[in-house]
């Protein structure tokens, strides 16, 4: 994997919108939060664009995505929000190789399409953490400012994670670079030139949000056709937020637990990345982690996701 350099106070971060149109309320008080960390965010005035569900044409989206990578003065690449229309940017950059100039891209949702092309296919680490619409934009209480923080700073290495809520579906210890995401976007490049593709002995991150439990299952069960969860040496799932049954059963946790009753690698559940009902904890896409499920289940990361 190439890594893109650990980023220093003072660094200037891009913000793009790979997506959904947002808040601009929330986007400035993103900006803010920024500055209290101590970088300097810039934007290209094309952020603020609308077209019928996206923020401007996949054309221009692309072109201020790759306009922001290639600048030299731009350390990192922040999302503004998902929502939808990430996967439209992938045939216009496709011949492009953002691993030349690489640059630490912090994202998560519908932008998982880009975190699994980064990844995956040009081999470049990214961060599957804080957006700024409804993240950053709420300081603090929007994201867990160690593990963002600890990350982006090239001090990750040691970082054991232990959030409130995660818990065990499976015993056992296993490490692997992590990969994965959102899983509607995941599920839904298959079988496109943009396939979600992670390598033998990873782990897997999968997360959603407002899924019901059978749609879970199907996706699953793609993955599983598919030939990619035999690849994982263990499962780490999200929150699930908003994915059992209105009337409460079955709960996306059983749904899981069904779908995996044979599983004999390491799980666990309620890892709060993504969409989170608390803060939005940071995960390194690309690099070692080592998964600990048993009474105290952890997250610990093994290597470093900037150099």
């Amino acid at each position: 994997m190439i890594k893109p350099r650990a980023l220093r106070p003072g660094d200037r971060i891009a913000l793009v919108s790979p997506a959904s149109p947002f808040s601009r309320e929330e986007f400035e008080k993103g900006v803010e939060e920024l500055r209290r960390l101590g970088y300097q965010p810039v934007y290209d005035e094309s952020v603020f664009e609308r077209a019928l569900f996206t923020s401007g044409s996949a054309q221009l989206r692309a072109s201020a995505f790759v306009r922001a990578w290639s600048d030299p003065s731009i350390a990192a690449l922040v999302a503004v929000r998902g929502g939808y229309g990430s996967v439209q940017l992938l045939p216009e950059i496709a011949h492009w190789t953002p691993q030349q100039t690489p640059k630490l891209f912090v994202a998560y949702s519908d932008n998982t399409s880009l975190l699994s092309w980064l990844t995956c296919q040009c081999g470049v680490t990214a961060l599957h953490g804080p957006m700024v619409e409804g993240r950053l934009s709420r300081g603090r209480a929007g994201y867990d400012e160690t593990s963002f923080a600890r990350l982006v700073g090239g001090a990750g290495v040691g970082l054991e994670m232990r959030p409130d809520g995660l818990l065990t579906l499976r015993d056992g210890e296993a490490s692997g670079p992590l990969f994965g995401g959102t899983l509607v976007p995941l599920t839904a490049s298959l079988g496109t030139p943009y396939a979600f593709d992670p390598p033998e002995g990873c782990v897997l991150f999968l997360e959603d949000v407002g899924e019901r439990p059978y749609r879970i299952d199907r996706m699953l069960t793609q993955l599983k056709l598919s030939g990619i969860l035999s690849r994982a040496r263990a499962l780490i799932f999200g929150e699930m937020r908003g994915c059992d049954e209105p009337n409460g059963a079955p709960t996306a946790r059983e749904a899981v637990e069904a779908f995996l009753k044979d599983t004999a690698i390491p799980v666990v559940m309620g890892f709060p990345s993504g969409h989170t009902s608390g803060p939005c904890w940071s995960l390194p896409l690309g690099v070692r982690v080592r998964v600990v499920a048993g009474r105290q289940p952890s997250i610990a990361v093994e290597e470093s996701p900037v150099a």
